[in-house]
């Protein structure tokens, strides 16, 4: 395993301004209801996160995958908010506006700074919304460090299986796509089942963070004994399609290991879920709630 011995961070000041001018186009751009940022403080580094919505100490929490901060959830954050507060934050090591202070090398840490978050907006009834990377640190989170989550969603995470030669060449394509012009991308997202080539803003953003280097832990595949311990209400989607994993064998490990648990195989979606089914995504989010009586909605909402 590799060690991780200092935290993510761009290689020149010149690069990290570059970043973030055109992070705050892409947020002004792309963020559909007010929000109020604020910068939270840390053991572990300074976390940039956005509420919306009406306060409460049941925040839905939204985690970006890999590469990604809150902006990755702006198709679902005005459906979401509308009913239930939300805290949509730049996890630490990613490229957005959070700094890490130091070096975050395994799931306990990533665990760690999520609870101090959680902790300082007054959180105590939380659901995590993970995404890819995201929902391996809402899981590892519940693993270690359990008490304000009430739900946990898992949308196509990793930590399920073991990644496969497929996945690398989804990531190393995908990353080649970006270079291609409009026309050329959208044809490849289609035949990638890579939803993210379409969002020009998002795919414009990437393109800014070329000097991000990104040092934080690969997820480890957690054991049977991992995930049958989990006591946190757990919904898992998954990307029939995902490059990620084969989501149909998954889904019968989770049937097998975590009965309780809520699983649902999206058709026609890859890796990129929340982006390729963001109305399903939140009707999901909103329907499971342990804490509180369900909300009359339909099976998708329409998230613009």
């Amino acid at each position: 395993m590799t060690t991780i011995d200092r935290p993510s961070g761009f290689t020149s000041d010149r690069g990290r301004a570059r970043f973030l001018a055109a992070y705050d186009r892409a947020f002004t751009a792309l963020w559909p209801v007010p929000v109020s940022a604020e910068d939270v403080p840390t053991s572990l580094g300074v976390v940039r996160a956005y509420r919306a919505g009406p306060s409460g100490p049941d925040p839905v929490v939204l985690l970006s995958g890999a590469g990604g901060n809150a902006l990755g959830w702006y198709r679902h954050v005005a459906a979401l908010s509308a009913h239930r507060p939300v805290l949509a934050v730049d996890p630490l090591g990613e490229p957005g506006r959070s700094v890490p202070s130091q070096a975050l090398a395994d799931g306990v840490t990533a665990a760690r700074w999520l609870d101090e978050v959680l902790a300082a907006v007054g959180a105590e009834r939380a659901h995590l919304v993970g995404s890819s990377y995201g929902g391996w640190i809402a899981l590892e989170h519940e693993r270690h460090l359990s008490g304000r989550v009430s739900a946990v969603t898992l949308v196509d995470p990793a930590g399920l299986a073991d990644l496969s030669g497929r996945f690398y060449r989804w990531v190393i394509l995908g990353g080649l796509s970006v270079l291609l012009p409009r026309p050329l991308r959208h044809r490849a997202a289609r035949a990638l089942v890579n939803g993210t080539l379409t969002e020009d803003e998002l795919m414009r953003l990437g393109l800014a963070a070329r000097s991000f280097r990104r040092r934080l832990p690969a997820p480890p595949v957690w054991t049977d004994p991992d995930l049958a311990a989990i006591t946190t209400p757990v919904q898992l989607l998954l990307g029939a399609r995902s490059a990620l994993h084969d989501s149909t064998a998954v889904a019968r490990r989770i049937a097998t290991v975590a009965p309780s648990w809520r699983t649902e195989v999206v058709p026609a979606t890859g890796h990129a879920l929340p982006l390729e089914a963001p109305g399903l995504v939140v009707a999901r989010v909103l329907a499971f709630h342990p804490t509180r009586a369900g909300d009359d909605l339909p099976d998708e909402l329409t998230c613009s």
